[in-house]
């Protein structure tokens, strides 16, 4: 019982992350079990099998307000699915000890990027509902995604979803139905590929599968609110720099390496995210306490028909 409550715990965590980013829940929830001495292995295994149905009504809400494009969800996803079955295989194989530190620097990798992406990110133009990408570019970006998310415990999201915003050729509603309906493909495809290699330990994390569920049904109205009160800039930078400094640790005890340089590592990580959280605050409030007087015209401001519609 009190395992239940801390995956649920975790769930919650996980899913007010998810739900005020639109990414993350995958990336934030292993590394919260891993911290909780789950192995790498059956903490991505239960992380995709929880989001099998997370991810199928996620898919169902945005196909009901049409925000999917189903030729997207077919390129994306399938490469998808396919570098999630091999993501999945590849961690199940290895030994615990190489696993751990395998994710951590995944893991590491990624809190980086949304490190950086939610602190430094550049304003983004958007084009219209439908996509104009090439399954040359999607196929490619989908099975890296897949792998990266099965092999790490999450990345679908981050890779994906911040990848085709970036390119300003889909509206953001279109490209974030899409990459939601496609996780589901790759949650199922991941799972089977954990069944295969884990067998009996993957029937054994029903604890920690129902605890996400439950913890992310409890916590999606609070992430509906707290989208509403944080600045996703601010929120993005402050996980992305837990994920980072949480994992570091992992690689450090892996290396050996001891003090002086160990400190050094972790001073320099604070040191740079604490800056990180700064400039996104004081970006995000900037706005607030702009001056009244010498309101500068739409011409003056590129964007600025977009904010006043």
């Amino acid at each position: 019982m009190r395992s239940l409550l801390i995956f649920t715990l975790v769930g919650i965590g996980a899913q007010l992350v998810d739900g005020a980013l639109g990414m993350a829940f995958g990336v934030t929830a292993t590394t919260l079990l891993v911290l909780s001495s789950v192995g790498a292995a059956q903490a991505s295994a239960a992380v995709h099998l929880a989001e099998v149905g997370t991810t199928f009504a996620s898919g169902l809400s945005h196909w009901k307000f049409k925000n999917i494009d189903w030729t997207l969800v077919a390129k994306l996803g399938v490469p998808g699915a396919v570098g999630a079955f091999l993501g999945a295989t590849v961690l199940s194989s290895l030994s615990t000890e190489h696993a751990a530190p395998l994710m951590a620097a995944i893991l590491v990798a990624i809190g980086i990027y949304v490190l950086l992406r939610f602190s430094l990110r550049t304003p983004l133009t958007f084009g219209g509902r439908g996509t104009t990408h090439s399954t040359k570019f999607l196929a490619p970006l989908g099975l890296f995604g897949g792998f990266i998310d099965a092999s790490g415990g999450g990345g679908w999201g981050p890779v994906t979803t911040s990848t085709l915003l970036s390119q300003g050729k889909t509206a953001p509603r279109t490209v974030i139905g899409s990459v939601s309906a496609s996780e589901f493909l790759v949650s199922v495809s991941a799972s089977l590929g954990f069944l295969i290699g884990l067998r009996q330990e993957f029937l054994e994390n029903w604890p920690v599968v129902v605890g996400l569920m439950v913890g992310g049904v409890i916590a999606a109205p609070f992430a509906a609110w707290l989208v509403s009160r944080i600045s996703p800039a601010l929120l993005g930078t402050a996980v992305g720099g837990v994920i980072v400094l949480t994992n570091s640790q992992k690689l450090v005890h892996f290396f050996d390496i001891n003090w002086p340089w160990s400190t050094a590592i972790y001073s320099l990580i604070v040191v740079v995210w604490v800056s990180l959280v700064i400039y996104a605050w004081r970006v995000s409030r900037a706005p607030r306490f702009a001056p009244d007087t010498a309101e500068p015209s739409p011409v003056d401001v590129p964007g600025s028909e977009a904010i006043t519609r």
